[in-house]
């Protein structure tokens, strides 16, 4: 009894301590607020709505309809934004994280990725230049370093 007890604390702490992924919510919600549904299901991105939310994995999300809402719930990991919903460029090349215009997005591999973009500096179209695979393991193994490490 007293090694199940002591088991059982330890699982409990464990839990309690362990950090979660540390997602871009720079606006508030993942994804600047937009429906991280629509970029599959309407092949572009919507903003979500304040009716239409959820939390995930303590993060926040919002969603254009109930329908996308409720395909979020059903999988959500099949619509999270790769590495937190940082630019995904920032994070293979520099190794660092950096915010999005949620708007310079691809879907790669049933994944999607979001960049950076400003009038002087478009990180997709840098990814897309690149060698995209060789970035997509790069940015997979530094995001394994960066995603507890909050910005």
């Amino acid at each position: 009894m007293k090694n199940t007890v002591t088991l059982l604390l330890l699982i409990i702490s464990a839990v309690a301590f362990a950090q979660k992924t540390d997602y871009n919510t720079k606006k508030g919600f993942v994804a600047e607020g937009y429906d991280v549904v629509s970029y599959f299901v309407d092949k572009k991105p919507q903003e979500g709505k304040g009716k239409y939310q959820t939390t995930y994995d303590g993060a926040k999300f919002k969603f254009s309809s109930e329908k996308n809402l409720n395909l979020f719930k059903e999988n959500p990991t099949k619509y999270i934004p790769q590495y937190g919903g940082y630019c995904a460029y920032a994070v293979a090349a520099k190794k660092t994280k950096m915010y999005v215009d949620a708007e310079a997005y691809e879907i790669r591999d049933g994944k999607l990725y979001l960049f950076y973009n400003s009038w002087l500096s478009n990180k997709l179209e840098d990814w897309q230049k690149g060698d995209t695979k060789k970035l997509q393991a790069q940015g997979d193994k530094n995001w394994e370093e960066l995603k507890q490490v909050k910005k």
